[in-house]
């Protein structure tokens, strides 16, 4: 396994692990050269120990680095690089370097259940197009599978993995090596199962396998071990997709089985003919020929020859010609002929059955299920290499020991000797010693300052990642993974992020305006009211623009809020009585109306 703090190259920071398979690990990783972020592809290292393999590698790399497609993963860097174990064993690491994909793999979409008619199409169509811009390039994948088609969140085909089939496949590594590279036999075409050479077409015929899946839920041959479904797929006609799923009309029968015919000649010759035949069915319009002429292509293992109908039809026919031409005295039983040809083709499957059972064994498919080995008490890279040896994925996990040395095997999750499927986990428990460290407090440092601060206390600085923060300053680390107090082993690196300076505004047109203020202030800018004098203030003052655009915006920034400010019009003042008293007393207190007019009398005591 890479350590994540790697740079790769001098050039490409690793960061973490985003992917895995049999034949290498994906990590995300920064070009630093270019400021851009890149996916970086590490061959395990028992593909790199032939120089033959290396070299053909790069060619291949190149070619796929020469391909440029809206529908292909781009491939930007190739080449190998050394790094030395905590043993001081060197060891080289063949990698590539290729777009990052912000998106799922096809077959996990598949997984969650049947594809509506519209996305078999736009995915099949989106992969067939990149096939043939490949193949026109002179490129043939020859492992084309659901895990190796990326949907992007746009709801795009991107095809990965261009040329590193062929560069693994013509290498001097044995067939066991090979087969384990090029992923399961369930996408095998017939002619890559016997060992012949491979062109275009089957390409295409392992995207009738994929068409085929999604049309059924189920790919068209299963069997116990791959040598089983490796053999279906040379002898063995696939069911109709409509007998596993009826919805699926006769026009996309017919195209499926054209592509999964077992003779080369008998399939589509070009991609641009198979998608043309797949959106027409699509459409409802059936191809010119029929679903049965693919079940009709022979199916014999070494190459075309007869089949058993064929044999017994020209027995049959010989017969009948000699019956036109004399008496019919002593004429052999026809059946007789019927069953020496059958028994003619059953001695020839028993045949090729033994010959598979008694293959060598670096000459065999491999099969379905492995044994676990046992890496108890092993350093954690020797473990590694016994389990990837073993064609199993790994984890580690830490642990604190009195009695087991540091980065060495505690224990294992299968047990030592289990018989699991290949590719299965498993979970090894590394001893981190009889202490660990704890993380120490590195907020609010700068990189350097956490760096200085980690090495104090025996640690080592990890993966830099960039994150939005309201408080923190730029350039100022905002946590850490593990996090503070945490304990960790001697050595081992932590990840810091680091505030970006920024943080990300939202839309905040038709909020009220108080709700609008809150969320301003929380993200730690500042508020500037705008009122809005040509439309009417209603019941929690609108907002109805924005000075700045929602997205990213510096820390501090202020943010105009534009809100509906015109009020309703004010009452009209009361109006005089249009139809006043003739009594000048009307409307006046009685007891004022008294002293008044006592008053103007001249009575101080208001008597009369």
């Amino acid at each position: 396994m890479i350590q994540a703090q790697r740079t790769l190259a001098d050039r490409y920071q690793i960061g973490r692990r985003i992917g895995r398979g049999g034949m290498a690990e994906v990590y995300a990783a920064i070009d630093q050269r270019l400021g851009r972020r890149v996916a970086a592809k590490l061959l395990h290292t028992n593909l790199a120990t032939e120089s033959e393999f290396r070299k053909r590698f790069r060619q291949e790399a190149q070619a796929a680095a020469r391909m440029t497609h809206p529908t292909i993963v781009r491939v930007f860097d190739a080449g190998e690089d050394t790094f030395v174990r905590d043993d001081g064993f060197e060891i080289v690491v063949p990698y590539i370097v290729m777009e990052y994909i912000d998106g799922r793999q096809l077959g996990h979409i598949m997984a969650e259940g049947e594809l509506p008619y519209d996305k078999i199409e736009k995915y099949m169509s989106g992969l067939l197009t990149s096939l043939e811009y490949s193949h026109r390039a002179g490129v043939v994948h020859r492992d084309i599978k659901p895990a190796n088609v990326m949907i992007t969140t746009a709801d795009e085909v991107k095809v990965t993995d261009f040329g590193i089939a062929r560069a693994i496949s013509d290498s001097a590594g044995t067939i066991a090596q090979t087969t384990a590279i090029l992923g399961t036999a369930s996408y095998f075409s017939p002619e890559q199962a016997r060992g012949e050479q491979v062109d275009g077409r089957t390409d295409l015929y392992s995207a009738g396998v994929v068409l085929y899946e999604m049309l059924t839920g189920r790919v068209p041959f299963q069997g116990d071990s791959a040598v089983a479904v490796a053999y279906q797929h040379v002898t063995e006609p696939p069911r109709r997709p409509s007998e596993l799923n009826p919805k699926v009309t006769a026009a996309l029968d017919a195209v499926t089985l054209k592509a999964l015919a077992k003779r080369r000649e008998d399939r589509y010759q070009t991609a641009a003919e198979f998608r043309t035949d797949l959106v027409n069915a699509f459409q409802g319009i059936a191809p010119s020929y029929t679903a049965g002429a693919a079940e009709e292509t022979p199916t014999e293992l070494f190459g075309p020859g007869p089949t058993a109908v064929d044999a017994t039809e020209s027995a049959l026919e010989s017969m009948d010609t000699e019956d036109d031409r004399a008496p019919q005295v002593q004429r052999r039983p026809p059946a007789m002929w019927i069953w020496g040809a059958a028994g003619l083709v059953l001695a020839v499957v028993i045949g090729v059955l033994v010959w598979v059972a008694l293959l060598p064994d670096e000459g065999q498919i491999p099969s379905a299920s492995v044994t676990v080995p046992d890496v108890a008490g092993m350093h954690k890279d020797e473990a590694i290499a016994e389990i990837e040896g073993a064609e199993l994925q790994f984890e580690i996990q830490t642990a604190t020991s009195d009695e087991v040395e540091i980065d060495h095997v505690i224990e294992q999750t299968p047990p030592a000797e289990a018989s699991v499927d290949r590719d299965t986990v498993v979970t090894i428990t590394v001893s981190v010693g009889p202490e660990s460290i704890n993380v120490p407090n590195l907020s609010d440092m700068t990189e350097d300052e956490a760096r200085d601060a980690l090495e104090a206390v025996g640690l080592s600085l990890g993966s830099v990642y960039r994150e939005d923060s309201p408080a923190v300053e730029a350039g100022l680390v905002i946590r850490s993974e593990p996090g503070i107090g945490r304990p960790a082993s001697p050595g081992a690196s932590i990840d810091i992020y680091v505030s970006s300076g920024q943080v990300t505004l939202p839309d905040l047109r038709g909020e009220r305006l108080a709700d609008a203020e809150e969320i301003v202030a929380d993200l730690g800018l500042m508020v500037d009211r705008q009122e809005d004098f040509t439309c009417l203030a209603e019941d929690g003052l609108p907002v109805t623009n924005m000075t700045v655009a929602p997205g990213k915006v510096d820390q501090g920034s202020a943010v105009g809020l534009v809100y509906c400010a015109l009020e309703d019009q004010p009452a009209p003042p009361p109006t005089e009585d249009p139809n006043p008293s003739d009594d000048p007393d009307a409307g006046r207190d009685p007891e004022a109306a008294a002293d008044a007019d006592a008053a103007a009398e001249g009575d101080p005591e208001g008597e009369g």
